[in-house]
């Protein structure tokens, strides 16, 4: 008699702070291409002082073909947000993608597949940012929004949770959450990875394992970053992530993309602009990689504006 194999289990995280592009982010979920042998599932941890995503994460349960579990994770710090979708998991793997990115249909087969290969206990994928029509054309060439790893004497040293799988049974991930402390300033998400890394854990990359963000009007020009109180080390870290990325590029390094550029209205809402990217504060054992990377988890300061 056949033995039977049981499926791994797969949880997708998504924090969300009173953002409607919430809708587009599930229903992006459930038209993924599944990768096969696991059972997946998504859980929505809403950061709101209120429940107020908790309508939308009902009626889209019914309509999607995915189990969707929604739980209220208030105070407006996102590591909390972040820490109730790890508490609440008991999957192999955690995902998580935020609530204004879609996947692309092979996404989380593609960082099902690089982490089969690797063995490593973390794998990240790049974020393609959208620019709208009226986007100038300094921030499209510089593309300033979308987001790449960056290695340091070929590692892969820190990551970001935008676009990220995590094999929770991992020593160096098992029982790991966000710091509190960092939850509204910033940092919580590097600090993860930094002490990941620092207990032996390992970061692969997932080229093709895409994510989409549209980036609203008001984001993308230089006032916005003026008036979020952008200290001047922001930019030298800009200039550094794009010189980085630049020579990697070259040398074979890394995937090269050009951002795209929607002449259309987006089919995805862009009501609610996105929170400036806090600067990020690293530990001292990979501060040279933090330095130059662009952590897209800053962006998702929801927790500190209203």
């Amino acid at each position: 008699m056949a033995v039977q194999v049981k499926n791994r289990s797969i949880d997708i995280g998504v924090c969300t702070f009173r953002r409607p592009e919430l809708a587009d982010t599930l229903r992006s979920l459930a038209a993924m291409e599944m990768p096969e042998g696991f059972d997946i599932s998504v859980i929505v941890a809403d950061n709101d002082d209120t429940p107020s995503a908790q309508a939308l994460v009902t009626a889209l349960s019914q309509e999607l073909a995915l189990p969707v579990r929604y739980r209220h994770a208030p105070a407006r710090n996102i590591s909390v947000a972040r820490n109730a979708c790890l508490d609440t998991s008991t999957a192999d793997f955690v995902a998580f993608i935020d609530d204004d990115e879609t996947a692309s249909a092979q996404w989380l087969a593609e960082l099902v597949a690089t982490a089969e290969t690797s063995g490593a206990e973390a794998v990240l994928g790049p974020v393609r940012a959208l620019y709208r029509a009226d986007a100038p054309d300094w921030m499209r060439k510089g593309d300033f929004h979308s987001t790449l790893p960056v290695w340091v004497q070929g590692e892969i040293r820190t990551g970001y949770t935008c676009n990220v799988l995590l094999r929770m049974g991992a020593d160096s991930l098992r029982d790991r959450r966000f710091s509190l402390a960092r939850g509204q300033s910033g940092g919580e998400d590097t600090e993860f990875f930094d002490r990941m890394v620092r207990d032996g854990g390992r970061i692969a990359f997932a080229p093709e394992a895409w994510v989409e963000e549209v980036v609203p009007s008001a984001r993308a020009a230089f006032s916005f970053k003026i008036s979020r109180a952008c200290p001047p080390s922001w930019i030298l870290r800009q200039c550094a992530r794009r010189c980085i990325r630049s020579a990697a590029t070259r040398r074979g390094s890394i995937p090269s993309f050009q951002p795209s550029s929607s002449s259309t209205t987006p089919s995805r809402s862009t009501s609610s602009a996105r929170r400036s990217r806090s600067s990020r504060t690293p530990s001292s054992s990979s501060s040279a990689t933090a330095s130059a990377t662009r952590s897209c988890a800053g962006a998702r300061r929801r927790s500190t504006t209203s």
